[in-house]
């Protein structure tokens, strides 16, 4: 019988871990003093809409790009009803990289005309080092980060994670069956770290910001990792998106919440906040998740949102469900994060 070649040790990608158990880290947030006279206002900050809950398609089975500004105007003005003024804009729903230059500015027209403000774009699921679309990938993250800029987005946020495998999409919650991963291999980390930097440098030179999200299975996939992909890459205008929902719906045991956030949100610069609950049984190694609205889920949004002004944190929020009526949840979800921002930035430290 043969016995199969084991993988090169040297090749392989060793992260320090930084162990924070949840009371400590619990402590560490609660201990972070708020800066006085931020200037800053719960009112004005930016709280974007998600796209989740919007196809890619019409009815009719034409694409969302295909079925032109009419089309896109109409549901963008169900936006509005909802009470939002922010939007990001999603490759999976509307590609302006892949877009005219003409087809852009219809887009800013009908943004102008509707009155939302775009707070970022993103690229999804197109990862950079794909086993067999990484080219393509990165060219088209290149055009999306010029159309970014084309339309007025301050932000790009993009990932490392893949296209859903099948059996991911035949179910509601998609997280509850294995998906793709990124290898454990160093010259795939180092190359991953070598094109960010090549995309960053380019969204530099026409003034775009570039936020990482945090995404199971992949290098972002838990918060030492992240963090020392993110200083790899080390540029300036590249920060982490903190979505730490996508990392606490795994079914099976996860660092405390708490951890994570103390390690990512100083350095993070746009979050897409969702939240999920939790039903442990370690004895019986029972794990289950669903999503919840924010103030319900495992993730405390006050703690989290305060310890990331305290550290830094100025970027926009979106609002993000999956399940039901997404778009919603998402509303009530943006009025609690206004809710929870007036109380944090007017009691400051008490």
């Amino acid at each position: 019988m043969e016995v199969p070649a084991l993988a090169d040790p040297t090749t392989a990608i060793t992260i320090e871990s930084v162990r924070i158990d949840r009371q400590s880290a619990v402590g560490m947030m609660n201990s972070t003093v708020m800066p006085p006279g931020s200037g800053l206002s719960a009112e004005t900050w930016p709280i974007g809409a998600a796209m989740l809950q919007f196809p890619s398609e019409t009815p009719a089975g034409v694409s969302t790009r295909e079925a032109g500004p009419v089309y896109w105007e109409r549901q963008l003005r169900r936006l509005l009803r909802e009470g939002f003024d922010t939007v990001e804009l999603p490759s999976n729903w509307l590609p302006i990289g892949d877009m005219s230059a003409s087809e852009n500015a219809s887009l800013i027209d009908v943004l102008g005309d509707v009155g939302l403000q775009v707070c970022a774009t993103s690229v999804v699921r197109k990862s950079i080092i794909d086993p067999t679309d990484a080219t393509e990938n990165l060219a088209i993250t290149h055009r999306a980060i010029d159309a970014a800029a084309a339309i007025g987005s301050p932000l790009i946020c993009l990932g490392l994670h893949e296209a859903l495998f099948p059996a991911q999409t035949a179910i509601p919650w998609f997280w509850t069956v294995q998906g793709p991963t990124n290898p454990d291999d160093r010259s795939e980390w180092d190359k991953a770290v070598r094109l960010y930097q090549e995309l960053a440098s380019h969204a530099k030179d026409v003034g775009v910001l570039i936020s990482l999200e945090l995404y199971e299975g992949t290098y972002l996939g838990d918060c030492d990792s992240a963090v020392a992909f993110l200083s790899d890459i080390d540029r300036d205008n590249v920060g982490l998106n903190p979505d730490l929902g996508n990392l606490i719906r795994a079914q099976a045991p996860i660092e405390p919440w708490e951890a994570m956030a103390v390690k990512v949100l100083p350095l993070s610069n746009y979050w897409h906040v969702k939240n999920y609950s939790r039903a442990e049984n370690p004895n019986s190694g029972v794990y289950l998740t669903t999503p919840t609205s924010l103030q319900a889920g495992l993730i405390d949004y006050r703690m989290a949102i305060r310890y990331a002004i305290a550290s830094g944190f100025r970027g926009a929020f979106l609002a993000e469900n999956y399940g039901g009526d997404g778009l919603a949840v998402s509303a009530d979800n943006a009025r609690y994060l206004r809710r929870v921002l007036d109380d944090i930035l007017t009691t400051t430290n008490a």
